[in-house]
């Protein structure tokens, strides 16, 4: 039940980041300076530990690992 509900939630937060202009469902106004997109950075923020919660972890994708050989090449 429990994972039911986070895919749910994450699925409104994909909707709601995906519905930007429309204004179908708006929190906070986006004309409003500083706090206009606050709903939209919760809405991402919790998207992203949605997907974490299943083992995507998106800001680990671009995390280089140097574990696979790479060198550091120094120019002189």
């Amino acid at each position: 039940m429990k994972k039911l509900g986070i895919v749910l939630l994450g699925l409104f937060c994909l909707i709601y980041l995906l519905n930007p202009g429309a204004g179908i469902f708006e929190l906070i106004p986006d004309n409003l300076p500083f706090i206009g997109n606050l709903d939209e950075a919760a809405a991402l923020a919790t998207l992203l530990m949605c997907l974490k919660y299943f083992g995507i972890n998106l800001p680990d994708i671009f995390r280089r690992d140097n574990d696979q050989g790479d060198k550091d090449i120094s120019i002189k």
